[in-house]
Protein backbone atom coordinates (compact mmCIF):
# COMPACT_ATOMS: atom_id res chain seq x y z
CA UNK A 1 0.00 0.00 0.00
CA UNK A 2 1.67 3.45 -0.94
CA UNK A 3 0.97 6.76 0.26
CA UNK A 4 -1.84 7.84 -2.88
CA UNK A 5 -3.92 4.76 -1.56
CA UNK A 6 -3.53 5.48 1.94
CA UNK A 7 -4.76 9.75 0.89
CA UNK A 8 -7.22 7.91 -1.19
CA UNK A 9 -8.58 5.58 1.91
CA UNK A 10 -8.92 8.06 4.71
CA UNK A 11 -10.62 11.21 2.22
CA UNK A 12 -12.93 11.38 4.63
CA UNK A 13 -11.02 11.74 7.71
CA UNK A 14 -8.77 13.96 6.71
CA UNK A 15 -4.99 14.72 6.21
CA UNK A 16 -2.59 11.99 7.01
CA UNK A 17 1.02 11.50 6.98
CA UNK A 18 3.14 8.88 6.40
CA UNK A 19 6.41 7.62 7.80
CA UNK A 20 8.26 4.45 7.34
CA UNK A 21 9.06 2.34 10.35
CA UNK A 22 10.58 -1.38 10.93
CA UNK A 23 9.12 -2.44 7.51
CA UNK A 24 5.69 -0.68 7.60
CA UNK A 25 3.78 2.74 7.80
CA UNK A 26 2.93 4.69 10.63
CA UNK A 27 -0.31 7.09 9.71
CA UNK A 28 0.10 10.47 11.61
CA UNK A 29 -2.76 13.10 11.88
CA UNK A 30 -1.90 15.99 13.91
CA UNK A 31 1.35 14.91 15.06
CA UNK A 32 -0.04 11.32 16.43
CA UNK A 33 0.80 8.15 15.04
CA UNK A 34 -3.41 6.86 15.07
CA UNK A 35 -2.55 3.56 12.82
CA UNK A 36 -0.11 1.65 11.12
CA UNK A 37 0.29 -0.56 7.91
CA UNK A 38 2.36 -4.02 7.89
CA UNK A 39 2.31 -6.08 5.06
CA UNK A 40 -0.50 -4.25 3.30
CA UNK A 41 -3.16 -4.40 6.05
CA UNK A 42 -4.14 -1.05 8.24
CA UNK A 43 -4.48 -1.51 11.79
CA UNK A 44 -5.93 1.20 13.82
CA UNK A 45 -4.87 2.50 17.49
CA UNK A 46 -7.89 1.28 20.24
CA UNK A 47 -8.13 1.44 23.42
CA UNK A 48 -10.12 -1.27 25.92
CA UNK A 49 -13.91 -0.35 24.44
CA UNK A 50 -12.80 0.41 21.10
CA UNK A 51 -11.21 -2.73 20.18
CA UNK A 52 -14.22 -4.58 21.87
CA UNK A 53 -16.10 -2.92 18.83
CA UNK A 54 -13.79 -3.76 16.53
CA UNK A 55 -13.81 -7.90 17.69
CA UNK A 56 -17.74 -7.18 17.16
CA UNK A 57 -16.91 -6.28 13.56
CA UNK A 58 -14.55 -8.91 12.97
CA UNK A 59 -11.39 -7.42 13.43
CA UNK A 60 -8.10 -9.02 14.97
CA UNK A 61 -5.56 -7.69 16.80
CA UNK A 62 -2.05 -6.93 14.69
CA UNK A 63 0.39 -10.14 15.28
CA UNK A 64 3.73 -10.51 14.05
CA UNK A 65 5.77 -13.46 13.75
CA UNK A 66 9.41 -13.82 15.07
CA UNK A 67 11.89 -16.89 15.44
CA UNK A 68 10.15 -17.34 19.21
CA UNK A 69 6.83 -17.41 17.89
CA UNK A 70 3.88 -14.85 17.51
CA UNK A 71 3.88 -11.83 19.16
CA UNK A 72 0.22 -9.59 19.78
CA UNK A 73 -0.01 -6.26 20.20
CA UNK A 74 -3.28 -5.84 21.70
CA UNK A 75 -3.74 -1.63 21.11
CA UNK A 76 -3.77 -1.89 17.19
CA UNK A 77 -6.43 -3.64 15.24
CA UNK A 78 -7.17 -4.32 11.90
CA UNK A 79 -9.20 -2.44 9.94
CA UNK A 80 -12.87 -4.22 9.10
CA UNK A 81 -13.20 -5.08 6.00
CA UNK A 82 -16.75 -3.61 5.48
CA UNK A 83 -15.15 0.10 6.51
CA UNK A 84 -12.12 -0.25 3.78
CA UNK A 85 -15.35 -0.25 0.97
CA UNK A 86 -17.03 2.62 3.14
CA UNK A 87 -15.32 6.11 3.63
CA UNK A 88 -17.41 7.46 5.70
CA UNK A 89 -17.49 4.31 8.07
CA UNK A 90 -13.48 4.41 8.12
CA UNK A 91 -13.17 8.32 8.85
CA UNK A 92 -15.59 7.60 11.72
CA UNK A 93 -13.26 5.14 12.84
CA UNK A 94 -10.27 6.86 12.29
CA UNK A 95 -11.36 9.61 14.70
CA UNK A 96 -11.82 6.41 17.08
CA UNK A 97 -7.82 5.74 16.36
CA UNK A 98 -6.97 8.94 16.79
CA UNK A 99 -9.04 9.67 20.10
CA UNK A 100 -7.64 6.52 21.60
CA UNK A 101 -4.30 7.38 20.69
CA UNK A 102 -4.07 11.28 22.00
CA UNK A 103 -5.17 9.90 25.63
CA UNK A 104 -2.70 6.82 25.24
CA UNK A 105 0.01 9.76 24.53
CA UNK A 106 -1.75 11.93 27.52
CA UNK A 107 -1.18 8.95 29.79
CA UNK A 108 2.23 8.61 29.08
CA UNK A 109 3.88 12.21 29.07
CA UNK A 110 5.61 12.53 32.64
CA UNK A 111 3.28 15.22 34.81
CA UNK A 112 5.61 18.06 35.44
CA UNK A 113 7.79 17.46 38.63
CA UNK A 114 7.80 20.19 41.55
CA UNK A 115 11.58 21.04 42.38
CA UNK A 116 13.34 19.46 44.88
CA UNK A 117 13.52 21.55 48.71
CA UNK A 118 16.81 22.16 49.29
CA UNK A 119 18.65 24.02 51.88
CA UNK A 120 20.03 26.51 49.00
CA UNK A 121 18.18 29.68 48.06
CA UNK A 122 15.94 30.20 45.31
CA UNK A 123 16.80 32.26 42.54
CA UNK A 124 16.93 32.42 39.06
CA UNK A 125 19.36 30.22 37.44
CA UNK A 126 22.58 31.48 36.16
CA UNK A 127 23.93 31.44 32.18
CA UNK A 128 26.18 28.81 31.44
CA UNK A 129 29.62 30.39 30.87
CA UNK A 130 31.24 27.95 29.24
CA UNK A 131 34.26 27.92 31.53
CA UNK A 132 35.56 24.45 33.20
CA UNK A 133 34.50 24.13 37.04
CA UNK A 134 37.76 24.21 39.19
CA UNK A 135 37.38 20.51 39.55
CA UNK A 136 36.66 19.22 36.02
CA UNK A 137 39.19 17.19 34.13
CA UNK A 138 42.46 19.20 32.53
CA UNK A 139 42.06 22.34 34.77
CA UNK A 140 45.17 22.18 36.45
CA UNK A 141 46.57 21.89 32.67
CA UNK A 142 44.58 24.70 31.56
CA UNK A 143 45.49 26.49 34.82
CA UNK A 144 49.37 25.89 33.92
CA UNK A 145 49.32 26.73 30.59
CA UNK A 146 50.36 30.54 29.70
CA UNK A 147 47.95 32.34 27.46
CA UNK A 148 49.20 34.75 24.48
CA UNK A 149 47.49 37.99 25.19
CA UNK A 150 44.23 38.89 22.43
CA UNK A 151 44.99 40.72 19.85
CA UNK A 152 43.22 44.20 18.48
CA UNK A 153 41.81 44.66 15.51
CA UNK A 154 42.02 48.60 14.40
CA UNK A 155 44.03 51.48 14.28
CA UNK A 156 45.51 50.74 18.20
CA UNK A 157 45.56 46.68 17.50
CA UNK A 158 48.11 47.12 14.75
CA UNK A 159 46.63 45.65 12.10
Amino acid sequence: MDEDAIADLFGAFGPVAVRRMFGGLGLYADGVMFALVADGVIYLKADEAFAAELATRGAAPFSYGTKTGSHTIASYWRVPDAALDDGDDLAALARRALAAAREAAARKRPAAKAPKATGAKAGPAKPATGKRRSGAKGADKAAKTPRAPARRSGPEGGR
